[in-house]
């Protein structure tokens, strides 16, 4: 009875393959999630197929009355989508109107095309010859869809990594006066998760790097240093956040509690505090190029700042101590124990001979779960981080073995305000060991 109307046997086919699909997508991809979320996910994502399949069964009706309401039916199929797509991967705003989007255009393409009418042949022809002649069309889609599917690869190829330079033209009025403002609007009024932000990162970062726009780098040391104090401030919220972030996921700084992120690392059983960690790496782009671009505006100063506009500021200062904070607190995430070694440890020449660093105990299961990709994140968030440290003391080795010689390497590159991670004394002992190239 149940199969035989056409619109329950329907429904009940689509609900078989969608349970099919929720499950093998829950199981392989978010098995974190709890049991409570999975079923409140699966109801959901039941309700949206069950009012996109009846909104297509109206659809496709004969009677002429349901045709006059195709826009409502239309929506509703395009409202089911954006509930789907945020029963599979929870409530965000752009996966809701992405879902919206693909379910308005399957909807109007499905209505466009009349996808439920089945073509049959007029001559029946057994299965080879009705085989044979299907060849040749189906070569005919297969070469469509591939063409289609190029193109639209190249398309976005292009778009994705073609460079957008947020910056006047050349010889302009406003590149003379100040051609660094449209950059640092952008990275100050935009929305942390808007393309553009990203996009401006990026070309803050090759501008730092590269000799290609120097004249942009240039306009970064004007005399009066507000300019540069706003292009290290855009460089050190992004990891000054990284760093709170993992101090609240560390619940605390003591050494009982310091390993309440890491050890999910190394057991998979909390699925809460594991959906946690995957939070904090969700930016590591932006992460990788501010800490880049800050590096590199930091090294280039010690010979481009012809107004010492960097030292004067504390810039300096508060760069390499926000990037050891960071990988301070990135090596804990990644299970190391950081502990501070007494000062009688601290010999040789500058102080800073046979200075050690201990990582403490590491755990042995540590190495069991370095296939997980928050690890492999953190790992080359903590490479990026160590390299641009080193890149820093690199150009300023002299004038730190001097100020270690005269005791005031604290003073003069440590921040005297509180770290986003750790302590003044760890970040000390941590650059004693970047200042012997014995940092790894």
């Amino acid at each position: 009875m149940v199969v035989k109307n056409r619109l329950v046997g329907f429904l009940l086919w689509q609900s078989i393959l969608s349970s099919l699909i929720f499950l093998a997508f829950t199981i392989t991809i978010v098995s974190w999630r709890s049991a409570t979320a999975i079923f409140v996910s699966f109801f959901s994502f039941h309700l949206s197929q069950l009012l996109f399949s009846v909104s297509l069964s109206t659809v496709l009706s004969p009677q002429p009355k349901f045709r006059r309401i195709l826009p409502v039916l239309l929506t509703a199929a395009a409202v089911s989508g954006s509930l789907s797509a945020v029963s599979f991967c929870g409530f965000n705003g752009r996966v809701g109107f992405k879902g919206f989007a693909s379910g308005l255009f399957y909807a109007s393409f499905y209505v466009y095309k009349r996808r439920w009418v089945l073509q049959f042949p007029i001559i029946q022809r057994p299965l080879f010859f009705s085989f044979k002649m299907g060849i040749p069309s189906a070569i005919i889609r297969a070469l469509k869809l591939s063409a289609a599917a190029y193109l639209f690869s190249v398309l976005l190829l292009v778009l994705h990594t073609k460079r957008f330079i947020f910056a006047p033209p050349k010889g302009s009025a406003a590149a003379e006066t100040n051609p660094s403002e449209p950059l640092l609007a952008t990275l100050e009024e935009c929305s942390p998760a808007s393309l553009l932000k990203y996009l401006a990162y990026l070309d803050l970062c090759m501008v730092c790097e590269n000799n290609v726009d120097y004249w942009r780098r240039a306009a970064f040391f004007e005399e009066t240093g507000e300019t540069y104090k706003r292009v290290a401030a855009v460089c050190l919220r992004p990891l000054e956040q990284l760093a709170s972030k993992l101090v609240q996921g560390f619940e605390g700084s003591s050494d009982d509690k310091i390993f309440s992120i890491s050890d999910q690392l190394q057991s998979p059983t909390n699925p809460r505090q594991n959906s946690k960690c995957h939070e904090l790496v969700n930016d590591f782009q932006v992460y990788t190029w501010s800490a880049r671009a800050l590096a590199s505006l930091t090294s280039r100063s010690r010979k481009e700042d012809r107004f010492g506009v960097a030292q004067l500021s504390g810039s300096n200062a508060a760069a390499i101590s926000t990037l050891i904070a960071c990988l301070l607190a990135v090596e804990t995430l990644m299970g190391k124990k950081i502990s501070l070694q007494p000062s009688h440890q601290l010999m040789g020449a500058f102080s800073t001979k046979s200075a050690t660093f201990s990582t403490g105990r590491r755990d042995v299961r540590t190495g069991k779960r370095r296939d997980d990709p928050l690890y492999s994140k953190a790992y080359a968030m903590a490479d990026v981080l160590r390299t641009s440290i080193y890149g820093i003391v690199s150009a300023f080795h002299h004038e730190m073995l001097n100020s270690a010689k005269a005791g005031l390497l604290e003073k003069d590159w440590i921040t005297s305000s509180k770290p986003p991670f750790g302590t003044r004394e760890l970040l000390l002992q941590k650059l004693h060991l970047f200042l012997d190239f014995q940092a790894s």
